[in-house]
């Protein structure tokens, strides 16, 4: 597979599927109470994910997909997971490939993708998280970005877990340059992969409340507090003026 003189993937298909509404957002930032005087705190607009993309996909990403379907057939009689086991849905949006993957599969499709002839996506570029607060039961995203150096391909795998248990399989056996990446995925977000050899924030202090990257942490006067010592928000500090 090569992709010089390939057509890219075209725009989505007429019949996928209509986004996914998972919430509704008010105003610019979610914010209010502030005395907005622009008229943006009235803007009312629904928050959307996009809807899975039906075959074919356009340019290389069918290859992608039909050799990813044979590698993980070929492991079932391993008692590995087939195509429709591990994969939730396939997304091709703004000309991107993503695939989403259910967690438990997670580290059987990273092999395929990493080990195959026809994919060999060696390298993982990071690993970032995202959180939807009106997503139940999947709160919390985990998105994995994938470079085939061998192809000059790239692809986003992404697996989604909910709040009341955010727990993955840690990656860091397949790629091991996701053992930073999956730190501060922990650390901003609270996604804890299991298997990582040291799971520890990168970032905060040890003995820090909270993930700071989540939606609904607050946006500031947060006391910073560090293993004997508190310093207040700046609203709260004394002054000397």
């Amino acid at each position: 597979m090569t992709q010089d003189d390939e057509p890219t993937a075209g725009p989505p298909a007429a019949d996928d599927s209509p986004p996914e509404v998972i919430g509704v957002r008010h105003g610019m930032f979610g914010v209010t109470g502030t005395g907005d005087t622009s008229g943006y705190g009235r803007l009312v607009a629904p928050v959307t994910l996009p809807g899975g993309t039906p075959p074919p996909y356009g340019g290389h990403f069918d290859d992608v997909i039909e050799a990813l379907r044979n590698a993980l057939s070929a492991k079932v009689s391993r008692a590995a997971a087939g195509f429709a086991d591990a994969v939730e849905k396939v997304v091709v949006f703004r000309d991107e490939l993503t695939v989403h993957v259910r967690r438990e599969h997670l580290p059987a499709v990273a092999r395929a993708l990493r080990d195959d002839p026809a994919l060999r996506f060696e390298m993982c570029l990071g690993v970032s998280g995202v959180h939807y607060p009106d997503d139940a039961g999947r709160e919390l995203h985990a998105v994995y970005h994938l470079l085939s150096m061998t192809h000059g391909y790239r692809l986003r795998v992404e697996v989604s877990v909910p709040d009341s248990d955010p727990h993955l399989p840690s990656l860091t056996g397949v790629y091991p340059t996701t053992d930073w990446h999956e730190r501060e995925t922990y650390d901003f977000f609270g996604i804890v992969f299991d298997g990582h050899p040291s799971l520890t924030r990168i970032t905060m202090p040890d003995d820090w409340r909270g993930h700071p990257q989540r939606k609904d942490y607050p946006l500031g006067g947060i006391p910073v507090e560090y293993k004997g010592a508190r310093i207040p928000p700046p609203d709260q500090r004394r002054a000397y003026s």
